[in-house]
């Protein structure tokens, strides 16, 4: 069984990782339907729709990290 405080927490983990380039994900967070599924694989992180600027943003941030 899925445990409901670390999905959380990656959420956040993730929520605070974005914020600190200034990006913001209003939808972010615990797939549901996943996270009620009998199987044996962790829930999966809904990242959701996001604007042209917010993906930009986004798209940066992870040159900048790979760099």
């Amino acid at each position: 069984m899925h445990n409901p405080t670390e999905a959380d927490a990656y959420v956040e983990e993730l929520r605070a990782a974005l914020a600190a380039h200034g990006i913001t994900l209003p939808s972010l967070g615990v797939d549901l339907p996943t996270f009620a599924a009998r199987c044996p694989v962790r829930p999966l992180i809904a990242l959701g729709n996001c604007n042209l600027l917010t993906a930009r943003a986004l798209t940066a941030a992870l040159r900048e990290g790979a760099a």
